[in-house]
């Protein structure tokens, strides 16, 4: 799998609406679901965590190992299908996925849907991955 094309998959879900702690497509996705999404439409399933609540003290504690689903840490600049964690509020947390136009999408709560926009989403970055280059 490679960046651009987790990207693609990612984009191709804009529009799902969103549901907390959601894993499908069909039903609703959260921030996590839709990653999952996105590896799952590239051939890389990966079962991510659920069950969370909304306020999370600590999200190292909660996070799988990023090599498991096939990341690497990464550094800045952000290329195309690098996640973000972001606290976006105390003890808030919400992953986004960098698109391919150099545009972000991520499963935005507010507008209760799977989302395109051009900025990252407002927050800290926590952690930065990016997909693990195939051998």
């Amino acid at each position: 799998m490679t960046g651009a094309e987790l990207a693609e998959a990612a984009r191709s879900l804009v529009g799902t609406r969103f549901r907390l702690g959601g894993r499908d497509p069909a039903t609703g996705l959260d921030c996590i679901g839709l990653l999952e999404a996105a590896l799952h439409r590239c051939g890389r399933p990966a079962r991510l965590p659920n069950g969370y609540s909304l306020r999370l003290r600590d999200a190292d504690a909660w996070l799988p190992s990023p090599a498991e689903a096939g990341f690497i840490t990464a550094a800045p600049p952000f290329a195309p299908g690098d996640a973000v964690l972001l606290r976006v509020g105390p003890a808030q947390f919400h992953l986004a996925i960098h698109g391919a136009a150099g545009d972000w999408i991520h499963a935005h709560a507010g507008l209760r849907r799977v989302a395109r926009q051009s900025a990252m989403p407002t927050g800290e970055v926590i952690h930065h991955w990016r997909p693990a280059p195939c051998n």
